[in-house]
């Protein structure tokens, strides 16, 4: 038997309706935060995130999906979405048209890592960017729009860390100052760590290796470096998360895991599922087209993993969304009543009623054992006697009742019933 590939997974019927409501309660935020839906290639010239995400991130390094094409061009899944939704708003001309450009994504991105609870090597993200606004106002409605979407999913146990990682002039003297700090113990610290030394020491923070934390804890923090500018920019973002009831914690240990933020960062974080891990995380990054060969344009964003989502509200227990719809089942208890349970359901149907029949010529009693089963909330039953009578036995399952309906009356009886 053919079987998955490793760090994949099959999203079944019975748990593919979570995922949806999470998709539609995104695509609602998006929706009241006036955010427009942005589709993107899943591959991507491997350029692109070499240059964009950066070459000193693990993602760049370690994880991408990469191959040579027939053309032998080297193509690359895309690990995440903020650089396609660069390289697009670039080449489609979006700069010129009305700022900010706000734009969301629901998307599924590749990286090759060992996969855990959570954590796969496909995987999916919701995502927002904002383009065009350097004022910490912007930063703030990033902030408040992902703190409302996890609220709308229930999540009571996530918490907000905040950070400013400043910008190109003041992070030289933070760089300088990580060196003298980091020296004398590199020959104590990880391979990677020692790499990140001389390209970009400030990502020797995020490293996860136990005997490297020991170092990084105690280390330099940026926000003592800052200049005044991202001071007072990282001082209007703290005002304004306040001014809106968003609760929040400075962490001078947050700088995200890719080379393109720049002042603002965070992270929502939960330890419903175990571990602290991050639901959701984002930040400012000012510098990413710059980085891809551009004109810098003030950006911000953030983006959310569907699975470590879905993993967290689990663990909550989140109470999340409306009632899940019920559905009918339309029983047929011979030939006859069979046909008219197969016509009736295209009609309870185009009045918006989820409904089943019988495709299978079953038994009466295998007909309820399927209805059982597949958790319908009425079975409508038909036989030779309703079918004379033009009505049906409508059984609740709920609650084991069932009731005389009029045919012609049917829709109306299961519409204002059928979502209680």
């Amino acid at each position: 038997m053919i079987v998955r590939p490793k760090g994949t997974k099959d999203v079944l019927p019975a748990e593919a309706g979570l995922w949806q409501q999470i998709e539609a309660a995104a695509r609602q935020m998006a929706e009241e935060y006036a955010f427009g839906e942005i589709r993107t290639p899943v591959f991507e010239y491997t350029e692109l995130f070499s240059r964009g995400v950066g070459e000193t991130s693990d993602i760049v390094n370690k994880e991408m999906y990469t191959f040579l094409d027939k053309g032998n061009r080297s193509i690359t899944l895309r690990p995440e979405g903020t650089a396609g939704v660069a390289r697009a708003f670039l080449e489609n001309g979006l700069m010129g048209g009305a700022m900010p450009f706000k734009a969301y994504y629901l998307i599924s991105a590749f990286r090759y890592e060992r996969p855990q609870a959570g954590r796969l090597r496909e995987f999916h993200q919701f995502g927002a960017e904002l383009y065009g606004a350097a004022e910490p106002f912007a930063d703030a409605e990033i902030i408040s729009y992902a703190d409302g979407f996890l609220k709308r999913l229930g999540l009571k146990k996530v918490s907000l860390l905040i950070n400013s990682i400043g910008c190109k002039e003041c992070r030289k003297k933070y760089h300088e100052a990580l060196k003298e700090y980091f020296r004398p113990h590199l020959d104590e610290m990880c391979g990677d760590c020692r790499t990140r030394f001389e390209k970009n020491p400030m990502r020797i923070l995020d490293c996860k290796e136990e005997n490297c934390k020991k170092y990084t804890a105690c280390a330099p923090k940026m926000l003592d470096y800052l200049c005044d500018d991202c001071r007072a920019h990282f001082e209007s973002v703290k005002s304004l998360l306040t001014a809106a009831g968003v609760q929040y914690t400075v962490d001078p240990s947050i700088v995200r895991g890719l080379d393109y933020y720049s002042r603002t960062v965070f992270e929502f974080t939960s330890d419903a599922a175990g571990a602290q891990g991050t639901v959701l995380g984002g930040g400012r990054y000012d510098t990413l087209l710059e980085q891809m060969g551009e004109k810098p344009v003030p950006a911000v964003g953030f983006a959310a993993g569907i699975e470590r989502l879905i993993m967290v509200m689990t663990a909550e227990n989140a109470a999340f969304g409306g009632k899940r719809r019920g559905k009918c089942y339309l029983l047929g208890m011979d030939e006859t009543s069979r046909k008219t349970a197969f016509t009736l359901a295209q009609k309870l149907r185009g009045a918006g009623i989820p409904c089943e029949t019988d495709l299978m010529n079953r038994s009466v009693k295998a007909q309820f054992k399927y209805a059982d089963k597949s958790e319908a909330r009425f079975v409508v039953v038909l036989g030779e006697r309703e079918l004379a009578e033009g009505t049906a036995q409508v059984k609740d399952m709920k609650n084991s009742s069932a009731e005389s309906v009029k045919l012609e009356e049917l829709c109306q009886y299961l519409s204002g019933r059928i979502d209680l």
